[in-house]
């Protein structure tokens, strides 16, 4: 059996990201940048308040209360009409330019304005609450590089730049597919032996969370012919996902099914828990994977095998999960040879001692609430129990950890 690095090696290796696509910048939330982005101006375009209050000339606040003569306004989107000279002051709000011959702003809250005059009863330096021009960016400085991550504040620089549009990785088309005779579809009550199609929606929600776009493919029984059928449907897909059937049963047909339809299988069996039967292979140029059918597994592979390919399908710099270390606050075991991805939930350990885990309760791996507890993985070699106080390796994927690491 492969160790799981094995396994993603060989999966990373044979994935690159899809081509670039020009799209309007809200579309662009959430992708890849494809291209890199370089600054074509100063930003600030001038030198402006950060304030309301009054621009004067640092000089003229070396003694207070000083009186100087209000000879103008200026507000936000306005051009001043005239200099500051020595004795002299303009109102000035936020965002105004500064005018020529100010040095610094002093706060409307430190003065007192009385018949076209104002008092200052504070002293200022110069450069006091004014932001330089360039003091965010400089003309020709590179802001965000191909593969950065496009969130909010990402959006909003670069609508600051006049990027009305922008490259990105197109985002991969994953098809998913569910087996097993004992699946019934949602809408419709299980009948004797079924259970409702968990892993189609799991698996739906993991592929929409890692930014890829699912497309459901259904539930096929547990015939040769109705999962060649289905993956036929998922043709057009980046990635063809299944779940169940990978084991070595009789009715664990999705390899064979692949076979028959051309895939070529790299792997089969990863030495770990949950989720040994796990298959990887390639489709017409395309991703395969053949997910186990618990429901754990299933969510268990799909984090350490299929979002860091979608990652990387979607052009991100950053594929990976973020990992800390915690400590037990309980023993965690993990009985059994092969390495134990073990749901955990975290917390802070009282008087700035990091992290600290702890077990969600049983381990089945057809315990899906172990999964809805859990902030993170534990990282357990087999045959291993961490004692309490000992540390352990988490594999964190609820942003209320990631914040604070």
């Amino acid at each position: 059996m492969l160790t799981v690095e094995e396994a993603l090696e060989q999966i990373l290796s044979r994935v690159k990201p899809l081509p670039a696509e020009r799209v309007p910048l809200m579309d662009a939330l959430g992708r890849a940048l494809a291209e890199p982005i370089v600054s074509g101006r100063e930003i600030p375009p001038w030198a402006n308040s950060s304030m309301d209050g009054y621009a004067v000339r640092a000089s003229d606040t070396a003694r207070v209360p000083v009186k100087l003569v209000v000879v103008g306004t200026v507000t936000a989107g306005a051009v001043p009409s005239r200099a500051v000279g020595a004795g002299e002051a303009i109102r000035i709000f936020t965002g105004a330019p500064l005018p020529p011959g100010a040095d610094a702003v002093i706060p409307q809250e430190d003065t007192d304005a009385v018949d076209g005059h104002v008092t200052l009863n504070a002293s200022v330096s110069v450069g006091a609450y004014v932001r330089p021009r360039g003091e965010d960016l400089r003309v020709g400085e590179t802001v965000l590089t191909p593969g950065a991550a496009l969130g909010p504040a990402e959006i909003g620089l670069l609508a600051t730049l006049g990027h009305a549009q922008v490259r990105v990785h197109r985002r991969p088309r994953v098809a998913i597919l569910s087996t097993g005779n004992e699946l019934a579809e949602l809408g419709r009550e299980p009948g004797p032996g079924q259970i409702p199609n968990t892993n189609s929606y799991s698996l739906f929600a993991q592929v929409l969370e890692a930014g890829a776009e699912p497309i459901n493919l259904g539930i096929a029984g547990d015939h040769l012919d109705s999962i060649a059928e289905r993956l036929r449907w998922g043709g057009g897909a980046d990635v063809l996902l299944s779940s169940a059937g990978v084991s070595v049963g009789d009715l664990d047909l999705v390899k064979t099914a692949l076979r028959r339809a051309g895939a070529e299988l790299h792997l089969w069996q990863v030495s770990m828990r949950p989720g040994k039967p796990i298959t990887f292979g390639s489709l017409a140029g395309h991703a395969v994977f053949g997910l186990p059918g618990n429901p754990v597994s299933a969510m268990v592979t799909f984090e350490l095998f299929v979002r860091p390919a979608l990652r990387r399908l979607s052009g991100f710099g950053a594929i990976h999960r973020v990992r800390l270390r915690a400590r037990a606050l309980a023993p965690i075991p993990n009985p059994g040879f092969r390495r134990g991805y073990l749901r955990v939930t975290l917390d802070r350990v009282a008087g700035g001692g990091g992290w600290g885990a702890r077990l969600t309760g049983d381990q089945g791996s057809a315990i899906l609430t172990s999964m809805v507890r859990a902030d993170g993985l534990a990282v357990v070699q087999g045959d291993t129990t961490v004692a309490a106080g000992d540390e352990v390796e988490v594999i964190v994927f609820r942003g209320l950890a990631v914040q604070d690491v």
